[in-house]
């Protein structure tokens, strides 16, 4: 064949970002004075002063999470006010109608508010929004229809605080409004009307915990009345089970696990080893989770039980979660569960498709390479998973981006971003192009005429540009602690076992141990992985994984005796044949010590 005539595959034109080890300060003195102060191993002290706790008294209670950690919901701007509108409704056999969103964070808002108020004696409808039909927040036709049936009073959990116009219609109507929400860019911003609004980022709440997701602040809700009612029962047995569904949300939601979110997040846990509900039953059955047979922790939380439940608002009609949760039919928590874990494998063949042309173009495409923004569109995406999509994009490139499904004339896009890229802000330098927009530093999302997508392109490539002029793109990885291999010990890891859970601002330990020697050669396993056998000196040998990094070893050139640095996880690996303790590889590099 002639070479006119010949066919190639494009050349491949993206290179993976490099990674930056940052390491960080040891803080020697107060870490020596809290190990000896709180009767704790030093590489745990360093650990806790990174995260700001220097008194054995704050240590403690880090490690040990109680119920009297929590904070009086009463404290909270508005407080008062919701508990007494919604008593009353109680007493007067209102329907009240709960108004959520369709992500994890807003189905559990809703049960858990459900759930207290029906103990109470109230009678509740919920309305959570069809992510495709409706879209996100408070729907002025939905509060209409609520009016005509009788409805008088609104709860919103997890979204409102955008609803200016919603909120008029439910002044308009006579219906009152308390709105229940997290999302808040500044505390200055302004706020729709409503007689009661609960959310610790307003202007003048002197609530301590400002970082709660939206279900923490309906647990909070919940509390309150709860608490009116029997306060020691609430205390003692109805808050435990209670913080299992806000721990879910917790975790999900990427909240920083301090503070009050960490007591949330660890006590429900705790509970959630203990499922006892039809609902928690067949879910964990679904996820293929026993926490009889291992500890249940975090990572379980975030990437096996939170998806499936995030499924049904991605995918199909989010209130089968809130049905799942609330059903005491152990056969029909199973049907509900089974779905969802259906929903979820769609999800995720969904989500594979469009992953693979994104990744097809971002190997081929120079325009990709050079760009300081990642920009990709694509006919039919579906809209529940974009958001996910832009999450790889900036997993894999180090660059923010935005991923954008056009159906119909009409683009809708969702984006993420990194540090120093405020990604809300550059879309705002194109707000006329929008028919909608909103989120955050980190997060965007929005939707556009398809006609104007090359002049959002466009803009938002010289924004980058600007903006970004100095960085280059690079994985930071971040290493708390320098810890030789032959300090790596059971009796460690169980102490390191009382971070959990472990997450957003409370990340696993990510430690670095230098001039480590290759004491067998590499071993790749299916064309991708790595096993390696390492040691210092004269230390017993330490098992050693690296998921993804056979192609980082060619690239060193690794063999029999060649030493390198190891930026790594500790993992006790319970396999029946080759179980303990080993590392997980985070990084590795040339020995530089």
């Amino acid at each position: 064949m002639s070479a006119a005539g010949a066919t190639q595959n494009p050349p491949a034109v993206r290179t993976a970002p490099r990674q930056r080890w940052i390491l960080a300060e040891p803080h020697t003195r107060e870490a020596e004075e809290l190990a000896s102060a709180a009767r704790i191993p030093l590489v745990l002290a360093k650990l806790l002063v990174a995260r700001g706790i220097t008194a054995s008294a704050e240590a403690f209670a880090f490690l040990n999470p109680e119920v009297a950690h929590l904070y009086d919901p009463l404290r909270m701007r508005g407080m008062h006010s919701a508990v007494e509108r919604i008593e009353k409704a109680i007493a007067c056999n209102e329907t009240i109608l709960l108004y959520g969103d369709y992500d994890v964070d807003g189905t559990t808002a809703v049960v858990l508010l459900k759930t207290a108020i029906e103990m109470l004696g109230g009678v509740v409808r919920f309305h959570v929004p069809h992510r495709i039909r409706e879209g996100y927040g408070l729907q002025s036709s939905v509060l209409e229809s609520a009016y005509a049936e009788g409805v008088r009073l609104v709860v919103t959990v997890d979204t409102g605080m955008r609803a200016f116009a919603e909120a008029e219609t439910a002044r308009g109507l006579g219906l009152d409004l308390i709105i229940t929400d997290h999302h808040l860019s500044r505390s200055d911003d302004a706020l729709p009307v409503a007689l009661a609004i609960l959310n610790p980022n307003q202007h003048g709440c002197e609530y301590p915990e400002k970082s709660l997701c939206g279900a923490a602040i309906a647990l909070k809700l919940a509390q309150a009345l709860l608490e009116r009612h029997d306060a020691a029962r609430t205390r003692d047995k109805l808050l435990p089970s209670f913080l299992k569904i806000a721990a879910i949300a917790t975790i999900a939601d990427a909240v920083p696990l301090k503070g009050e979110n960490r007591v949330i997040a660890a006590l429900g846990l705790r509970e959630l080893r203990r499922p006892v509900g039809a609902g928690l039953r067949a879910l964990f059955s679904a996820a293929q989770l026993d926490p009889a047979s291992k500890p249940l922790t975090g990572f379980d939380v975030a990437f096996r039980l939170a998806p499936r439940v995030n499924a049904a608002g991605r995918m199909d009609v989010a209130s089968d979660v809130i049905e799942l949760f609330c059903t005491r039919d152990q056969a029909r928590a199973t049907e509900l569960a089974n779905k969802l874990d259906r929903l979820n494998r769609e999800r995720r063949e969904t989500e594979a498709r469009a992953l693979a042309a994104i990744e097809e173009r971002l190997a081929t495409d120079a325009e990709f390479a050079a760009a300081r923004m990642v920009v990709v569109d694509g006919d039919g995406w579906h809209r529940g998973v974009i958001g996910i999509l832009a999450s790889r994009v900036v997993e894999r490139t180090a660059k923010p981006a935005l991923v954008i499904s056009v159906e119909d004339g009409v683009a809708h896009g969702s984006g993420r971003s990194v540090d120093q890229f405020h990604l809300l802000s550059a879309i705002e330098t194109c707000a006329d192009l929008f028919t909608r927009f909103g989120g955050h530093a980190f997060a965007v999302g929005f939707a556009l005429p398809a006609e104007s997508l090359p002049e959002l392109k466009r803009r938002l490539a010289e924004c980058a540009a600007e903006r970004l002029a100095h960085r280059e793109p690079e994985r930071d990885l971040h290493i708390h602690a320098e810890l030789p291999l032959d300090q790596v010990t059971a009796v460690l890891a169980g102490w390191l076992r009382k971070l959990e859970p472990l997450g957003h601002g409370n990340p696993e330990p990510i430690f670095m141990a230098r001039n480590a020697r290759l004491i067998s050669a590499p071993r790749v396993m299916k064309e991708r992985h790595l096993r390696l056998e390492l040691a210092h000196d004269e230390s017993s040998a330490t098992r050693a994984v690296g998921w993804d990094m056979a192609a980082r070893s060619a690239e060193l050139g690794l063999t029999q005796g060649t030493r390198i640095d190891v930026a790594y996880k500790i993992r006790e690996n319970i396999h029946p044949d080759f179980g303990g303790l080993e590392v997980e590889l985070a990084g590795i590099r040339p020995a530089t010590a």
